[in-house]
């Protein structure tokens, strides 16, 4: 079993920065992709970026590439998640991920251990 506690949300202006960590513990999870997810209030959830188990390769939704930066600390065991000029449209329950397997997917299906989220709510 994993557990993920996320951190680091808060109530921000737009144009702020934040930036979430993802800690995992009861093992590692240095050998699994891993995700950031978000749901806002009426809306499904849906991918925001990950991470390989190297770190060597991410990806990131349209809506935050350029703005959004995903790093993994093995060593940590942990994720973060660097999200800058922030948006309204970016106010969610961000939430991390452990993939099933060392590359990452675009499906949520895909990951299976999951941290309880941290809210993120930007103000215009």
């Amino acid at each position: 079993q994993v557990q993920l506690v996320e951190s680091g949300g808060g109530l921000v202006q737009a144009g702020s920065s934040l930036r979430l960590s993802c800690a995992a513990s009861g093992r590692t999870v240095s050998n699994f992709a891993m995700g950031w997810f978000r749901q806002a209030p009426g809306k499904e959830r849906e991918f925001v970026a990950a991470i390989s188990w190297t770190g060597g390769s991410t990806s990131y939704a349209d809506s935050v590439k350029g703005r959004f930066t995903i790093s993994r600390d093995n060593g940590k065991n942990t994720v973060y998640l660097q999200m800058n000029n922030l948006k309204p449209e970016d106010t969610a329950v961000y939430y991390c991920a452990t993939c099933r397997w060392t590359t990452y997917t675009y499906d949520s299906t895909d990951y299976r251990f999951w941290g309880q989220g941290t809210q993120v709510t930007v103000s215009s």
